[in-house]
């Protein structure tokens, strides 16, 4: 009996010990007031899309209402294009490049959840995985009987297009793009801190982590990430779309899974575009890693383009176009 007790006290001062440590790497790091210097260069967002197409509701499963912008195909029988934007901003990022691809696809910019003008809590989410969950109902809503679905997105978005590949939902894409995709903090393609536009908190990371991997998830809506917005989009006439915070749980949901090459390996055909004066990522190392996992990969790297220049990029909407019309000819 003592033995027994022995064991139950030493496993007790264990967990003890464990919930200590992973409260105290939480508790011990707390978000800061940045400056927005040395990040990319956001301006150049903030007068895009003077004229954009505004975003309409949808529901998703759990009967929240989210915000998409639709632009139909000039023709028929095009596939569904779905553009996913990067971190902090929201689907008006596409407008350029939505409008220049009606020739070739029906197009689809949404706001994710926790991002734009959030309907919800802005910069999280209900639950990790829910940004996949509400693209495979928008997915589900638009698509017609046969038609093709193609998964494209920028940055953190082409990094969800990764993930939503590896996860539950994959069979209802028929391709993806990914335009400079953010793979993980600890990938060879990442530079440190993205650049320097993304600040991690990550010791809170590592003890949230820690809380999830015992199934105690009561701590996820706390902030893990911050972004550096400069000054001048915050107090802009944007600024109010802007999301400058993610939850544990938006973080999450938005990157690929820690096994991101597993996630790599489960991707359709797809076509990554980057530049080579990518501040937040290193093109050339992109090719090298992806396709060690999955050889069913195009990449195009451009000269002189950097990491928010790449969306609008003349070269990039060439790329694109060919990549939707090769699926679209695809049997």
């Amino acid at each position: 009996m003592n033995i027994a007790r022995r064991i139950l006290n030493a496993i007790a001062l264990v967990l003890l010990v464990y919930f200590v440590v992973a409260t105290g790497l939480i508790y011990t790091q707390q978000p800061v007031s940045l400056s927005g210097k040395g990040g990319l260069d956001f301006l150049r967002l903030q007068s895009s899309g003077i004229e954009a197409v505004a975003p309409v509701p949808y529901k998703t499963r759990n009967d929240q209402t989210q915000m998409v912008r639709v632009y139909p195909a000039i023709s028929e029988d095009k596939p569904l294009l779905v553009l996913i934007h990067g971190p902090g901003w929201h689907g008006q990022q596409f407008d350029t490049l939505a409008k220049a691809m009606t020739s070739f696809a029906n197009v689809l910019a949404p706001d994710l959840c926790g991002h734009g003008v959030a309907l919800g809590r802005s910069g999280d989410v209900e639950y990790i995985g829910q940004l996949e969950d509400d693209l495979a109902d928008l997915i589900k809503l638009h698509v017609k009987p046969g038609q093709k679905v193609v998964l494209a997105g920028h940055s953190f978005g082409g990094g969800l297009v990764v993930r939503f590949a590896g996860g539950a939902h994959r069979d209802l894409i028929d391709g993806a793009i990914l335009m400079a995709p953010y793979l993980k903090y600890n990938a060879p393609t990442t530079r440190p801190n993205s650049g320097g536009w993304a600040r991690p908190l990550t010791r809170r990371i590592i003890g949230l982590s820690m809380l999830n991997n015992a199934n105690v998830r009561k701590l996820n809506h706390l902030p893990v990430i911050q972004f550096a917005f400069p000054s001048e989009v915050l107090n802009g006439p944007l600024g109010h779309t802007a999301t400058p915070t993610y939850s544990f749980r938006l973080n999450t949901s938005f990157a690929p899974r820690n096994d991101y090459l597993g996630d790599v390996a489960a991707l359709p055909s797809f076509l990554l575009i980057a530049g080579r004066k990518d501040e937040a990522f290193i093109a050339n190392k992109y090719e090298p890693l992806m396709s060690s996992a999955n050889d069913a990969g195009e990449y195009v790297l451009l000269d002189g383009v950097g990491h928010l220049d790449v969306v609008d990029a003349t070269p990039t909407r060439r790329a694109i176009a060919g990549f939707l019309n090769r699926i679209s000819d695809r049997e």
